[in-house]
């Protein structure tokens, strides 16, 4: 497994999605503090096109009840869904363009990813777990009110937060997980048909 000296590297190296996480969670202040590390992510004309909701307590209940609401329900009768339930703390992630002839939406809505992503190493260097979760009610339109979306907003997902328990931090700390092997995914700009015929003719006597 490759290391990296820079601790900055070694966590974005390192992170982990975390589908269980435990109750303890940042409070507000702590998550204002460390989404100023989020911030300077790229964002063209600098829009600021993404918010954040933090989801809390009976929030998730009335995200739950609007889940059931914009979907078949297989439960018994009076049971709360469970999804909003697995931390206790989620932060909606929201894309929120706004109108630019030089930006268009799809470039706002990479930029509100950007940082969810950022947040994401943000929170697992200073020790919370966290998994970014979607589904595809994200969006209906019971969600999208009970979260207060506006019509031209995109609801990304969510980010589960809580601690990680002592056993699982010495499992993830003493991984051989490898670190993804990222030539495949690297290249070159492919030269034109066109080029190539030229340069030919060009190295011909």
């Amino acid at each position: 497994m490759v290391h990296f000296s820079d601790p900055l590297l070694e966590a974005m190296a390192t992170r982990r999605s975390l589908g269980k996480v435990g109750p303890e969670t940042p409070t507000d202040a702590e998550l204002m503090h460390l989404l100023a590390a989020a911030t300077p992510v790229a964002d063209h004309k600098s829009l600021r096109p993404w918010r954040l909701i933090t989801l809390r307590g009976d929030d998730r209940t009335r995200l739950g009840e609007a889940l059931d609401a914009a979907g078949s329900v297989d439960r018994e009768p009076g049971e709360r869904n469970p999804k909003p339930f697995r931390a206790e703390l989620l932060i909606a992630l929201v894309a929120s363009p706004r109108e630019h002839l030089d930006v268009p939406e799809w470039e706002q809505h990479a930029t509100a990813a950007g940082v969810g992503h950022l947040l994401q190493l943000a929170l697992w260097q200073a020790g919370w777990g966290v998994k970014w979760r979607t589904g595809h009610l994200a969006n209906s339109p019971e969600v999208r009110a009970a979260h207060g979306l506006a019509d031209h907003e995109l609801l990304m997902g969510w980010l589960y937060v809580g601690s990680i328990d002592d056993a699982l931090r010495d499992r993830l700390t003493s991984s051989s997980r490898p670190i993804l092997d990222p030539g495949p995914h690297f290249g070159q700009m492919p030269q034109s048909r066109d080029r190539g015929i030229r340069a030919r003719r060009m190295r011909t006597p």
